[in-house]
Order: structure tokens, then sequence, then C-alpha cells
């Protein structure tokens, strides 16, 4: 843990089936020290809207740079994490243990992180989350080569859709 973590903007969203989790997630993530603005996106009981259509919109605040992080949620976490991790710059996980939480922060410097509401209890997600707060990537650490090879992956990958779509 980073005791002099800078605190974080996070945006936070879910679907119907993820939409308890979320609203307590908001309740708690706004009373954090480490948390200077959270942004919720939905779902809300009178305006449902589907877990790619939310899990894309969180995902494309963090890559704009209006948020520092996204916290998803949907019914396992999977769902939510493969549409976020559409958007170009964003790495996106889904997690359910303390080991990966710290995990895909501190080796993977990912942005996105996704419950799953039928998969961990509520506890378990607050204090997931609590925790994930705490870590911050280190660009001068081991893993730093290899989130750069999968960044530069996806930079070569957008080159050539881009090239492919110039035909």
């Amino acid at each position: 843990m980073n005791a002099n973590a800078q605190p974080l903007r996070l945006v936070i969203g879910s679907d119907e089936a993820g939409r308890h989790y979320k609203e307590a997630l908001v309740r708690h993530l706004q009373t954090s020290d480490l948390v200077t603005e959270v942004l919720d996106i939905g779902v809300r009981a009178d305006c449902p809207a589907s877990y790619p259509e939310i899990a894309v919109a969180g995902a494309r605040i963090v890559a704009d740079g209006r948020a520092d992080r996204a916290l998803l949620v949907c019914h396992t976490g999977l769902g939510v994490a493969i549409a976020a991790n559409k958007v170009s710059g964003i790495r996106a996980v889904t997690a359910h243990d303390l080991l990966s939480v710290r995990a895909s922060v501190c080796s993977n410097n990912a942005q996105v992180l996704a419950f799953g509401a039928g998969v961990i209890d509520l506890a378990l997600a607050l204090r997931l989350a609590s925790e994930w707060l705490t870590y911050r990537f280190d660009p001068d650490c081991s893993a730093a080569a290899k989130v750069a090879e999968i960044t530069a992956f996806e930079q070569r990958r957008g080159t050539l859709a881009a090239a492919a779509g110039d035909r």
C-alpha cells in the first residue's frame, strides 16, 4: 500500500444486476480520503441500460482523462470488463480477491476494476474497493516493460485496423 497515494477521481457504473452493489459502493467511496470525486453513471432503477453501454461509457471517461479509474459491476464482472477493454488505452480486469486487486494496479496498471455481484458478497466488494484505492502503478517497476509491451501491441493493432479501413 502507498501511504502517500494521491486521491482519485472515480467513475462507477453497473447494469441492473449490479445496481445495489454500485449504490453501496458509491456511498462507501464518497467517504474515502483517497477519493476526490465519484461520478455515478448508472444504471438507475428508472433508467435501464445494458452492461456494454455502461462499461464503455465508464471506460471512455477514464480514457478521456475525466476520471482516473472506473469501478464497474455486473452479475459476474466479466461482461463489463470485456466491454470496457474495447475502449482504446483501457486495461480492465475482473478481480474478486485481494491479490488480484493489488496485481491489477501494481503489475498491470489496470484503470478499470470489475466486480460480480453474483460472485462475491457486498462486504467483500467494499473491502476490495477500499484496498484498490491504496494502490498506484510504479512506472519504474519491473512490470512496466510488460505494460508498455501491451500498449505497443494495442497501438500497432490500431494502426493496422486504420490501414485496413483505408482500402
